[in-house]
């Protein structure tokens, strides 16, 4: 299935926002109209509005974002099922439990939202002081982290509605989080040019990833939970190693401001980033050399996401299109070629 945020007034253009689709519902996040869809080897999606983030489900369903309402569409006969009422400002992040039959929103009212897909509110989650950016569901499913503007992120139980962690150390606003797989740690990237990684269990600061220069809007662990990828404002994507604490690589990845990096998800075989450049890069996760340059938005790409079995990537811009791109892997080699 598909959902949607739709503007309160008119977009907004700090770009906090967010994506994802459901992976028991087969959900999608989508727009307020969609004019065509059309599927081949490449499939866009025109919206009226612009849109700024995207995300597929296990099912292979993708879901994309701007700012206001979200609508959950049906993939893939794009049927509306639902629309989300109940943030108060725009809503910046929307994303599907892993686990459960249930999405999770964040908002500039500075609360995150528990739902039903069919649009029924769950639970609301307060205690930010200042508007979310990002969210993320825990890999049990069990818990929600959100990401502030505060300077904090917090961990949220999402059967009580309890804030289990408030989680300080950042300078400047706290943009994006994620989860390691095995969910034993979590990794925030901010405003402060810095991405920290943190043991849940004990809640204590666990490593600094240092070396950007400009604000960081995305951070993505490995598959096998040794490394993560980090992209920023400075244009740069860094891959640093959790074992020995350290960068190991720092890729000049784009022209431009980049806005998300997720690995291929089932064996990090690839490392996918997308930038205001108006394109989106994959890299080859033996050396980070490239491996394709996916090029057909005509403005920024605000985000990406990749299909559960690594063989379709989407992409969404600010011209407002979402693109699915597929993909066939080599079982010898581990490359993949794009059609």
């Amino acid at each position: 299935m598909i959902a949607s945020v739709y503007p309160f007034p008119r977009p907004h253009s700090c770009g906090s926002l967010q994506h994802w689709v459901c992976p028991c519902c087969n959900f999608f996040v989508g727009s307020p109209c969609l004019v065509n869809l059309f599927m081949m080897d490449l499939c866009t999606v025109q919206s009226c509005l612009s849109l700024i983030e995207i995300s597929f489900s296990p099912q292979e369903n993708c879901n994309y974002s701007w700012s206001g309402i979200v609508k959950v569409w049906s993939m893939p006969q794009i049927t509306k099922v639902a629309t989300l009422k109940g943030h108060t400002e725009r809503a910046t992040d929307v994303v599907f439990s892993p686990a459960d039959d249930c999405l999770a929103t964040a908002s500039a009212d500075r609360t995150a939202k528990l739902w039903k897909p069919d649009g029924s509110l769950l639970m609301s989650f307060d205690g930010h002081l200042d508007r979310l950016a990002r969210l993320a569901f825990h890999p049990s499913g069990k818990y929600l982290g959100t990401a502030s503007f505060d300077k904090t992120w917090r961990l949220w139980d999402i059967n009580t509605g309890k804030e289990l962690l408030l989680q300080e150390g950042h300078s400047r606003s706290v943009y994006g989080v994620s989860f390691h797989p095995d969910g034993s740690l979590a990794a925030s990237c901010g405003l402060d040019a810095y991405a920290r990684v943190w043991d849940l269990r004990s809640g204590r600061l666990f490593f600094t990833l240092k070396g950007h220069v400009k604000p960081v809007l995305g951070v993505s662990f490995s598959p096998n939970g040794y490394l993560v990828a980090t992209g920023s404002e400075d244009n740069f994507c860094r891959i640093w190693d959790l074992r020995k604490r350290q960068m190991l690589y720092s890729i000049p990845a784009h022209k431009s401001i980049i806005s998300h990096v997720k690995f291929e998800p089932q064996e990090g075989y690839y490392l996918a980033t997308s930038s205001y450049d108006t394109k989106a890069a994959l890299w080859s996760a033996r050396d980070y050399k490239p491996i394709k340059s996916l090029v057909g938005h005509e403005s920024k790409v605000t985000s990406l996401d990749i299909s559960g079995d690594g063989q379709k990537i989407v992409t969404v811009s600010l011209d407002r299109t979402i693109k699915i791109w597929s993909c066939r892997s080599s079982t010898q080699d581990n490359e993949m070629e794009l059609d």
